[in-house]
C-alpha cells in the first residue's frame, strides 16, 4: 500500500493486512526523512501535518475495523452490542474521532469517548489512576521500574506480589 505524505508516496503495508497489529514507526520515519531533507516553509509544514494525520486516520480505521471483526468472531455474534472506548490524547483529535465514529457505525459497535476537554492531558489521567490505586491501598516503592508497555496478558497473570506492590491503609502513603 502506498500512502501520500506531503506529496510523496510512502510504502506502508498495514492497510488490509491480516490481523489487527500496527505501528506508526514507518510513518514517523518517513516524516522525519522529509523534514531532514530541506527546510520547510509554513505551507509545506501544514501539508506535511495534514498528510500525516490523513495517513494515521487511514491506518487506524483499517486496523480498528479488523480488530472489531476479530473480536466479534472470537467473542460474540453479529447480534451482540459491543462497546468501543477511545480515550487519551488520541481521542482529542477531531479527524480520528469522526473516523472512528464511522467505523463503529459500520461495524455495529457503540462508541464511547470522553469530552475532548478530558482527553488532552495524559499526565492528569496518570495522576487520576494513581489516586484510584492509592485509594485501594496499593502503592509502589521507589525501586519500582517504569513500564513503557504493559501487555494485557501480563495483567491477568501477574500478582501484586510479583509487581512489588504492598497494601497500606489509605491516607498513610508508603514508607
Amino acid at each position: 500500500m502506498l500512502l501520500q505524505i506531503a506529496g510523496r508516496r510512502v510504502a506502508y503495508d498495514l492497510i488490509g493486512r491480516e490481523g489487527a497489529d500496527f505501528s506508526f514507526s514507518g510513518l514517523k520515519t518517513a516524516v522525519r526523512q522529509i523534514v531532514k531533507e530541506a527546510p520547510l516553509g509554513d505551507a509545506a509544514k501544514a501539508d506535511l501535518a495534514a498528510s500525516f494525520q490523513a495517513a494515521v486516520v487511514d491506518v487506524l480505521t483499517d486496523r480498528v475495523s479488523a480488530a472489531m471483526q476479530i473480536f466479534r468472531t472470537q467473542f460474540g455474534s453479529k447480534n451482540d452490542i459491543c462497546n468501543f472506548v477511545v480515550a487519551g490524547g488520541v481521542a482529542a483529535n477531531g479527524a480520528i474521532r469522526q473516523a472512528l465514529d464511522g467505523v463503529c457505525e459500520k461495524e455495529g459497535y457503540r462508541l464511547s469517548m470522553p469530552p475532548v476537554s478530558l482527553c488532552t492531558d495524559n499526565g492528569a489521567m496518570v495522576a487520576w489512576a494513581g489516586l484510584e490505586r492509592f485509594a485501594l491501598g496499593l502503592t509502589d516503592g521507589l525501586e519500582t521500574s517504569p513500564l513503557a508497555r504493559w501487555p494485557m496478558e501480563a495483567l491477568e497473570r501477574t500478582t501484586e506480589t510479583e509487581l512489588g506492590r504492598r497494601r497500606v491503609p489509605a491516607g498513610q502513603g508508603s514508607a
